[in-house]
């Protein structure tokens, strides 16, 4: 189990064994796992660090940050790249989370890097695949871009509002209303939609596909 190899590499570690600990390490069954506890990431890091072995620690950072999205993992890498070549790797990083297929994960990273911009990208360019059930997540990311990005922010909060819609989830009408209400705000700070439907399209939409749903519709009249 690798958080159990993990705990006990340490050990082994602390008691100056890292060639006995990197074989404990290597042992574990990772290859096939969805999910790897990152005590087992930082525990092989620590022992190729401790064998001297830094170019396999560095790409090992790299590969973290490549499954995970690991933002601790990718500081790691970049503190240690030379001048320069820093920028470059951080760009990379920044164009392989834009693309890695778990939108939410690869937003999260946005924001918690921060890198706000790419975030509104991420949500303009992938705007179909939003999750809206994810509300607990959204709906602060929404708040987050609001300021300077309010089209990623109207896509994110079209999401809530798509879902609960569309679910009919009557519990989550009076949020979808106040959504929406913030997508008219919004949308008078928006000066180019692009690839993203105009706010009065939207609404006149919603009110073709869910104009029975009177439990919605009279939040927002009210």
């Amino acid at each position: 189990m690798p958080k159990i190899a993990a705990e006990i590499a340490q050990r082994l570690l602390a008691a100056g064994r890292a060639g006995d600990a990197l074989g404990l390490i290597e042992r574990a069954e990772v290859n096939e796992a969805r999910w790897i506890p990152p005590e087992w990431q930082d525990a092989r890091i620590a022992v190729l660090e401790a064998l001297d072995r830094k170019d396999e620690a560095q790409a090992f950072r790299w590969t973290c940050f490549e499954r995970d999205l690991s933002g601790e993992h990718l500081r790691a890498h970049l503190k240690r790249l030379p001048d320069f070549e820093d920028i470059e790797a951080e760009e990379c990083a920044m164009a392989h989370a834009a693309g890695h297929p778990d939108l939410l994960a690869a937003l999260a990273f946005f924001l918690n890097w921060p890198a706000l911009a790419h975030a509104a990208r991420l949500l303009i360019d992938r705007q179909d695949g939003v999750d809206g059930d994810h509300y607990e997540f959204l709906a602060p990311a929404a708040e987050t871009l609001a300021a300077k990005h309010p089209l990623a922010a109207t896509v994110a909060l079209r999401a809530m509002i798509d879902f609960t819609l569309n679910e009919a989830r009557q519990k989550r009408y009076g949020y979808a209303a106040q959504h929406l209400a913030t997508c008219a705000d919004l949308a008078g700070r928006i000066e180019d939609f692009g690839p993203v439907e105009p706010h009065h399209t939207y609404v006149a939409r919603l009110r073709s596909e869910h104009g029975k749903k009177t439990g919605f519709w009279s939040r927002m009249d009210g």
